[in-house]
């Protein structure tokens, strides 16, 4: 592994631990907001720093020549791209279904409540969570990560290994059958076409479809269900009057 790829690794590590360091800064320097928003403003201030360190080290980093002689094409690329999202997608759900199957596990992540909590105190998580992040964890656990184990143990274990370090990130022990199914997804994405920006854009697209429904138009979406649920119950008493 290179210095560079060591450099971002570090800067990854800090970047998650940062909110440590900034939160009493805040306080410090008189923030008076309630959790959700000081939290979500230590996050928004770590993490941005955090994606200008990494995007600059990784785009200053000259990319295996061996890995990417087979490179795909433009057009290739973007067929993968929009349909990595959707394979993503299928992945998510596949791995969900075998939890709630298999270890009866409900559907539902904290870590994504966590987060949506935060973009919905402070707006402005929705662009790290929806662009910055996705864009970073690929640099780190597909392009380091996978890309290193990958030239030594193959397609499976590095895919696997990265993959678990992706989930145990998220610290979201119960669902890290979902992080790993994507983890390999991406990993997939990222040997088929040999460009980082293709499991970047996938999983741009799956953040961005989770802020879009939860935070973005999550009210809409909660009164709609409730006015469904009333209705519902409406026409179960309408037809329940019928049978009287």
């Amino acid at each position: 592994m290179t210095k560079k790829y060591w450099l971002i690794l570090i800067t990854f590590i800090l970047m998650q631990i940062s909110p440590l360091v900034i939160i009493p800064l805040m306080f410090a320097a008189g923030f008076t907001g309630n959790e959700a928003e000081l939290q979500g403003m230590s996050v928004f201030i770590g993490f941005t720093l955090g994606f200008i360190i990494i995007s600059l080290i990784a785009w200053r980093t000259k990319p295996d020549r061996n890995f990417i002689e087979d490179r795909a094409a433009p057009g290739r690329t973007i067929l993968w791209a929009v349909g990595g999202i959707f394979l993503a997608f299928a992945a998510q759900y596949a791995a969900s279904l075998i939890e709630v199957l298999v270890f009866d596990i409900e559907p539902g992540s904290e870590n994504t409540e966590v987060i949506v909590d935060m973009a919905t105190a402070v707006p402005y998580m929705i662009i790290v969570v929806a662009v910055f992040v996705p864009i970073m964890e690929e640099i780190v656990f597909r392009m380091v990560i996978f890309g290193s184990l990958f030239k030594r143990f193959g397609f499976w274990i590095a895919a696997v290994a990265s993959g678990l370090i992706f989930a145990i990130v998220h610290w979201d022990f119960e669902h890290l059958l979902v992080y790993l199914a994507m983890g390999i997804v991406f990993a997939y994405l990222y040997v088929k076409t040999r460009r980082i920006i293709v499991p970047i854009i996938a999983h741009v697209g799956i953040n961005s479809f989770v802020m879009l429904v939860q935070v973005i138009f999550g009210e809409q979406l909660q009164e709609l269900i409730e006015q469904m649920e009333e209705l519902e119950q409406s026409v179960q008493a309408l037809i329940g009057g019928f049978f009287l």
